[in-house]
C-alpha cells in the first residue's frame, strides 16, 4: 500500500513510518483462513462460514499467508483426523504467533475440553455454535483463557443451509444433516445430532442460483442423504421427491449423489437415475464389511445379500455406471476368515473403486468395548490388500471404455497446458486444451487408460456418445 503525500504537505524531519503502517494495518479488514478436515459436508459448511465472515467485513486469505484468524473445521471419523487437527493448530501458530485460532466441527463437539487443552487454541465451538462463529469471534476477550462454547448435542439443532464453491465448476450442496442410525463404530450422531433436512423448495432455489452463477455440476451432500425428509410434522417429501424436482432445473447440467446407504438406495431411486436428464450414473454406497456376522456387530441395517442386489440392479439398468464402496478393516472380532470372506465378496462384485478405512477405536461407541481387538499391524496389512484390490477394480472399470466417446466437464489441472475433468460416469481424464474451455462440457475420445486417468483427445461434434 502506498502512502500518498501532497507536495505542499510539511512533514516533520523524522517520520515514524512504523506507526503509520500500524494505523493502516488496523484500518484494513482482518483476514480469515479456513482449513477443512474430512468430508464434502464439512467443505460445504466451511464455505458457509467463510461467507459469514466476508459479510461481516473480514477478508479471506490463503492458509500459508499468515492470516489474523485461523478457523479449523474438524472431522472425527478416525483417530488420524484428531491428530491432523493438532498438527494444523501448530502450523497456524508458526505462520502467525499472534493469530486467533478457532476450532470447530465434529471433533470440537465430541471433545471440546481436550481441544481447549492444546497450546494455541483461543476458541472452541461445538455443532450448535459454529454458524454463530463471527458473533463469538467479535466478542472474544483474548486476555483470558481458551473459551469453549459447546452445548449438548441432544438439544434440537436447526438445519443450517450451506454449500461450497471451491471452483467455478462444481459445488457441494448440503441437503441433510445428522443421523438417526446407531452404527456401533460411529461417532457422527454424537457430533451432529439427529437427522434433519432442508426443504425441497429451498434446495431447488439454491441450486438454481448456483447454476445462474455459472456452476455446472452440483454434488448433493449430507450425513445420511437417503434419509432425507422434508421438515414439518408430515415430512412428506423424501429423497426421491427431491431429486425429481432438481432434475427439472435447466440451469444445472449435472447432479451427483455423494453417498447413499444401500438400504435407502431404492429401486425407485436407481430407476430414476437411469432415466434422468441431469443425474449422473455414479453411486457411492458404503458396505463396511462383506461378512454378515460383522455387519450385525456393526449394527448396519442391511446384509450383504441386499448390497449385492443393489449393485446388480444398478448395473442391469446402467452397465456404464460407476459404483464406489466404503470398507472398514480390522473391526473388533474380524478373523482372517472373516476378512477373506469380505475380500472374495468385493472381488466378485461389479464395483469400480474402494475407499478403505482402518478401524480405530472411538470413545463413546459400542465397538470400543467389544472383545477381539485386531492387531494394528494386521489392520494395516488388510487395508493394503483392499487398496490393491481397489486399483484392480478401477483399472478394469476404466479399460471397459477405451475407444469410446463421452462428455467431460473440464476444469483446471496442475499439469501445465492441460485441463482435467470427469465423465458422466466418473472417469477422470486429462487433455491438452486451452484455458477458455474450463467449465465447459466437451465430447472427448477416451484413448488409453493409465492408473490415474484417461489420456483423451477432443472429439468433433459428430462423435457418438453411448448411453
Amino acid at each position: 500500500m502506498l502512502l500518498w503525500v501532497q507536495p505542499s504537505t510539511i512533514l516533520p524531519k523524522r517520520v515514524n513510518f512504523a506507526a503509520i503502517l500500524d494505523v493502516l494495518k488496523m484500518a484494513s479488514p482482518k483476514s480469515v483462513s479456513l482449513f477443512t478436515l474430512g468430508c464434502k459436508l464439512n467443505f460445504s459448511e466451511s464455505s458457509a462460514i467463510g461467507r459469514s465472515f466476508q459479510k461481516a467485513g473480514y477478508g479471506l486469505a490463503d492458509f500459508e499467508d499468515g492470516a489474523d484468524i485461523y478457523v479449523i473445521n474438524t472431522c472425527s471419523v478416525t483417530d488420524f483426523a484428531d491428530r491432523k487437527c493438532r498438527k494444523i493448530i501448530r502450523r497456524a501458530r508458526r505462520l502467525n504467533p499472534d493469530a486467533l485460532v478457532v476450532v470447530t466441527g465434529c471433533y470440537a463437539q465430541l471433545k471440546p475440553d481436550e481441544i481447549a487443552g492444546f497450546d494455541g487454541v483461543d476458541l472452541v465451538l461445538g455443532a450448535a455454535e459454529k454458524f454463530r462463529i463471527v458473533e463469538y469471534v467479535n466478542a472474544l476477550d483474548l486476555a483470558g483463557s481458551t473459551v469453549v462454547k459447546s452445548g449438548s448435542i441432544k438439544q434440537f439443532l436447526p438445519f443450517e443451509t450451506s454449500w461450497s464453491q471451491g471452483d467455478r465448476t462444481r459445488a457441494f450442496l448440503k441437503v441433510q444433516d445428522g443421523c438417526d442410525y446407531k452404527c456401533s463404530f460411529c461417532t457422527i450422531p454424537l457430533a451432529r445430532g439427529k437427522s434433519r433436512s432442508d426443504s425441497i423448495s429451498n434446495i431447488v432455489n439454491h441450486a438454481r442460483k448456483l447454476g445462474e452463477e455459472g456452476i455446472r455440476e452440483i454434488v448433493l451432500t449430507g450425513v445420511n442423504i437417503g434419509d432425507f425428509r422434508e421438515p414439518g410434522p408430515e415430512k412428506e417429501g423424501q429423497f426421491i421427491d427431491l431429486i425429481q424436482e432438481l432434475d427439472q432445473l435447466e440451469s444445472i447440467d449435472r447432479f451427483r449423489i455423494s453417498s447413499i446407504e444401500p438400504n435407502l438406495c431404492s429401486d425407485e431411486i436407481i430407476e430414476f437415475v437411469a432415466s434422468s436428464r441431469h443425474f449422473m450414473p455414479h453411486f457411492h454406497m458404503p458396505l463396511q464389511s462383506g461378512n454378515n456376522k460383522q455387519l450385525r456387530q456393526m449394527r448396519r441395517r442391511y446384509r450383504r445379500e441386499l448390497y449385492a442386489d443393489r449393485v446388480e440392479k444398478i448395473k442391469n439398468l446402467m452397465p456404464h455406471a460407476c459404483i464406489g464402496v466404503d470398507i472398514i478393516v480390522g473391526f473388533p472380532g474380524e478373523t482372517e476368515a472373516d476378512f477373506e470372506e469380505t475380500y472374495r465378496f468385493i472381488n466378485e462384485l461389479e464395483v469400480s473403486y474402494l475407499h478403505v478405512f482402518t478401524y480405530s477405536e472411538r470413545s463413546n461407541t459400542l465397538a470400543a468395548d467389544m472383545p477381539g481387538s485386531v492387531d494394528m499391524g494386521v489392520r494395516k496389512e488388510r487395508n493394503q490388500r483392499l487398496r490393491m484390490l481397489s486399483n484392480k477394480k478401477k483399472n478394469h472399470f476404466y479399460r471397459q471404455f477405451e475407444g469410446q466417446y463421452r462428455q467431460v466437464l473440464l476444469e483446471n489441472s496442475p499439469v501445465e497446458g492441460h485441463l482435467s475433468g470427469f465423465t458422466d460416469n466418473y472417469l477422470k481424464v486429462l487433455t491438452r486444451a486451452p484455458q477458455d474451455l474450463v467449465n465447459s462440457l466437451q465430447t472427448v475420445h477416451l484413448k488409453e487408460a493409465s492408473d490415474e486417468h484417461f489420456e483423451v483427445s477432443m472429439a468433433n461434434s459428430s462423435s457418438v456418445i453411448p448411453s
